[in-house]
């Protein structure tokens, strides 16, 4: 698993350039002879690529030095913005190494007027200090990914960048403070797969990228795995937060369990919910995100909140064209973190289907997780009728990567879920036909739509797949002011299976809220939750 550490880490360093047959600049990479391409060219290279037997990328040459090249050393090493690929663009290109996490080369070809350029990997691209192993990785090597600087070299930005492609099909952008938080992939292939098997990880081998063009920059991509190929383009820009355009057609080898489309990767170890219990940090909560958002294609607004699960855990909200879902962090508050990576300033991250994705279901997959480290949530969405072996299936999508709510809406938000530990209840307290183990549940809600409403005489729409509820009412918050609301219940319930939970609030037959979806296991006191 590439962690989410590794990510945030490389994601902001800047790394360096080679020499070649021509230089693409003077200092930057060099350029080997020119071939034509194009996205129909990469369709047809994808389409022969599928029916002939899958081969694994090769791993760099000098393993023990990639093998040294761990999360230290890769820090040492800076690409100078002055030897970027496409210097002179808005958005120069620069270059990551190859490591310990990152062993297979990817090739990087520049892309102009039709023709394309691989760009060739050089020990003077870079630099790092005496005795950094990236010394002993030999000329020829190739790179790790690559990015886009915010900046050409010399001007302000030009040691930061905006946009960054790196491992696996992984890609992710930074939001408006300059943050990194959640990724996104190409492609999600039987992902939480059942017991003895394992998950897929398609890789991007090829990209050719385009200097930015009208505020714009573009990118072609190949994807290659075991049961598919495919071939992607990338149109991104910068303001005013990050948007994405992608569009691909995928080639399958064979048939898969779980086609997860535009999938979604994010770490939660703890937040202010269930999961706080958890925590063996100070810091009162560690996420990069928080819940997941989703607008169905009837309109429904559903927040899920993000659990930190007991096992593993997949959830299912079926859908026919949706609006949009993603990964987002609501919780903004400096104080609710209180940590120098400033958790509270990652960037969203939404996505909105392009055309008609018919039936199927947004999936969210939740893995137990006891550090920061790993990246644990994944959101995607599966179709009912995925491709099987020997077709194809294209479909396009938008991801926004904005600090802002992806949803215009004025139905109030749920922006804490909070709960107190689970009890058993006392002799006296227990009754025929009731689950002896409780938890109270403590939401806050706030927007336009609760204004000048008297919340103790609001309805508070609840449903449970088992157990009860009891105590269930929404009041004033204490901040001497009429949002949020909070609202309070009590869940009875026990043994392994989760209970299922959704909320909504209602005045006089009128929708006020999203719909607050939880997935609640009610684990006994002494055990992990």
């Amino acid at each position: 698993m590439i962690t989410r550490r590794v990510l945030t880490a490389l994601g902001l360093l800047a790394l360096a350039p080679f020499p070649g047959t021509a230089r693409a600049a003077a200092g930057g990479p060099r350029l080997a002879s020119p071939e034509p391409m194009d996205l129909d060219r990469l369709n047809d290279l994808a389409r022969s690529l599928r029916d002939r037997p899958y081969a694994p990328p090769p791993e760099a040459p000098a393993a023990k030095a990639l093998d040294a090249l761990t999360y230290g050393p890769l820090q040492e090493i800076r690409y100078p913005p002055g030897r970027a690929l496409f210097s002179d663009s808005p958005y120069p290109v620069t270059f990551f190494h190859l490591g310990n996490f990152f062993r297979h080369p990817v090739k990087v070809f520049a892309l102009e007027g039709g023709q394309a350029r691989e760009v060739l990997y050089s020990h003077d691209l870079f630099t790092y200090p005496a005795g950094n192993p990236a010394k002993d990785v030999p000329d020829g090597a190739g790179f790790a990914g690559f990015r886009f600087q915010k900046a050409p070299a010399g001007q302000p930005g030009d040691d930061a960048d905006w946009l960054a492609f790196l491992g696996a099909s992984y890609f992710r952008a930074a939001g408006d403070g300059q943050q990194y938080g959640a990724s996104a992939r190409g492609i999600a292939i039987d992902t939480a797969p059942g017991p003895g098997k394992t998950e897929e990880f398609p890789v991007f081998t090829r990209f050719y990228v385009s200097p930015a063009a009208e505020g714009a920059v573009t990118v072609l991509a190949l994807l290659e795995g075991p049961s598919l190929t495919g071939a992607y383009r990338f149109v991104a820009r910068k303001e005013p937060h990050v948007v994405i355009d992608v569009a691909c057609t995928l080639y399958m080898r064979r048939s898969v369990e779980r086609f997860g489309m535009a999938p979604l990767t994010s770490m939660l170890w703890y937040s202010e919910g269930m999961s706080r219990f958890l925590a063996s940090d100070w810091r009162p909560e560690v996420h990069d995100s928080d819940g997941l958002l989703m607008q169905t294609g009837g309109g429904e607004i559903i927040w899920r909140p993000l659990n930190n699960p007991p096992r593993l855990s997949v959830s299912a909200f079926a859908d026919r064209s949706p609006r949009g879902f993603g990964l987002l962090q609501r919780d903004r508050s400096f104080d609710h973190y209180i940590d120098d990576g400033f958790e509270e300033n990652r960037p969203d991250l939404w996505v909105e289907p392009q055309g008609d994705w018919g039936a199927g279901s947004v999936q969210l997959v939740e893995i137990p997780t006891h550090q920061e480290t790993d990246d644990n949530i994944v959101a995607l969405w599966v179709p009912d009728d995925p491709p099987k072996a020997g077709s194809a299936r294209s479909f396009a999508y938008r991801l926004r990567w904005p600090v802002q709510e992806p949803v215009a809406t004025d139905l109030a938000r749920c922006v804490a879920t909070r709960a107190t530990k689970g009890s058993w209840l006392a002799e006296v307290d227990r009754r025929p036909g009731r689950a002896n183990l409780v938890r109270q549940f403590v939401l806050e809600f706030e927007g336009a739509a609760l204004a000048g409403l008297d919340p103790e005489k609001a309805e508070v729409v609840l449903t449970l797949t088992r157990g009860q509820a009891e105590e269930v009412g929404a009041t004033w918050a204490p901040y001497g002011k009429p949002s949020p609301w909070r609202v309070f219940l009590k869940v009875y319930a026990e043994g392994p299976d989760p209970v299922e939970m959704r909320l909504q609030l209602k005045a006089g037959g009128r929708l006020l809220s999203e719909t607050w979806a939880y997935q609640y296991y009610p684990e006994a006191p002494g055990t992990v939750l």
